[in-house]
């Protein structure tokens, strides 16, 4: 059996990690897990020519959108924000779009200690930023900010707030004062530099959802005013546990992949 993890760039991934430590621990001797450098544009072909022995895919940016679109079944979440993060071969043959990102940023946030919400803001608006907004809706979010350099782009992320009732703005990052009490940042490490120099404080709590490279400029400023930072390790973690058991049908061995991650950031 045979299952990867599909984007660009993807080298720095460290789901093979995960899934290789999890697939020796449940003793899945024949499952493999690779990492495959796959734009938006080039996913489609992929897909359609795969054979069997394929299992599922976990989905990084750019194309968390299209697996949506290349799906014969769409569960209703990623239906929802029109992202998948994770696809499944069903029983039929053909291909299942999941979503874990939000169950990896909700137990994140609460692992970092953040049980319940009023406001919050998110910056970026693709695919994880719908999932942040799902995930704070289900802390309770009332009012959630969205930040994006070109508020036209922020289409999706309202579109799905406004599915779950939670009211929302959108401002340009360069006209925006944070005032939220809780951040989600989902843009990547090149878009940082427009984000650095916000209203960053001391009583914010800051999800990047990036991991590498760690620590990122914003986790690093956040970090200066003293405020308190939470990384996409987590993030990036139990998503991977829920996909695993997706993929696999068995449960995730919490504690072997747990070992693996730790050990494969202390080699970093």
């Amino acid at each position: 059996m045979r299952a990867a993890v599909v984007g660009r760039p993807v080298a720095h991934s460290l789901s093979p990690v995960l899934h290789r430590a999890a697939y020796a621990a449940l003793g899945l001797d024949d499952w493999t897990y690779d990492a495959l450098d796959v734009g938006a544009e080039e996913l489609p072909d992929l897909i359609a020519g795969l054979g069997e022995e394929w299992r599922g895919f976990s989905v990084t940016m750019p194309c968390k959108q299209v697996a949506v679109d290349v799906a014969d079944v769409v569960e209703p979440l990623p239906r929802l924000l029109h992202a998948a993060n994770t696809l499944v071969r069903t029983d039929s043959g053909g291909w299942r779009a999941e979503n874990t990102d939000v169950t990896g940023i909700g137990m994140a946030l609460q692992l970092a200690g953040v049980d319940r919400v009023g406001r919050a803001a998110i910056i970026g608006a693709g695919g994880t930023a719908a999932a942040a907004a799902v995930a704070l809706s289900s802390l309770g979010a009332e009012h959630i900010d969205v930040v994006v350099r070109d508020p036209s782009r922020a289409g999706d992320v309202g579109r799905v707030l406004q599915v779950l009732g939670v009211s929302t703005s959108v401002s340009r990052i360069a006209d925006t004062r944070l005032d939220a009490p809780l951040v989600v940042s989902t843009v990547p490490v090149d878009a940082q530099p427009d984000i650095v120099p916000l209203s960053w404080r001391a009583d914010q709590t800051v999800l990047d959802v990036l991991y590498a490279p760690w620590p990122t400029p914003l986790a690093q400023r956040v970090t200066e005013v003293g405020g308190t930072v939470v990384g996409g390790l987590e993030v990036l973690f139990w998503q991977a546990t829920a996909q695993v058991e997706l993929m696999t049908g068995m449960p995730a061995p919490i504690a072997a992949m747990r070992a693996a991650l730790d050990a494969a950031v202390d080699a970093r």
